[in-house]
């Protein structure tokens, strides 16, 4: 399955005016299927190549991400990876629902060391 490009043309249109993201240089990848959107070198959300979209996190928000959003944790070869979460597209077909995860993801990239 390739990547969901109308979720990749709102996430691009989210960063574009991300105030996070202000000082940082936001790129994009393609990368395992999808589309990555990177802030100063960082991954912060994917258009996924299964579907939906991927966001980092903080490590230490994922179970309360968990318990109380649709969010459910990534996997990659049957192994949860911490600080990642996927949504499904439905659950972000409204543009302030996707807007909310994109800020999310975002911020945690800025907030690390640019590669």
């Amino acid at each position: 399955m390739a990547y969901d490009e109308e979720l990749a043309a709102r996430l691009r249109d989210l960063l574009v005016d991300e105030p996070s993201v202000a000082g940082h240089e936001v790129s994009e990848k393609k990368m395992f299927g999808g589309l990555a959107f990177l802030v100063g070198g960082n991954m912060a959300v994917a258009a996924s190549g299964q579907g939906g979209l991927m966001v980092r996190i903080d490590p230490d928000e994922g179970e309360q991400l968990i318990a109380t959003t649709a969010a459910y944790p990534m996997e990659m070869r049957g192994r949860a990876m911490t600080g990642w979460l996927r949504v499904d597209l439905d659950e972000v077909a409204a543009d302030d629902a996707l807007a909310t995860w994109v800020r999310r993801g975002a911020s945690y990239a800025a907030s690390l060391p640019a590669k």
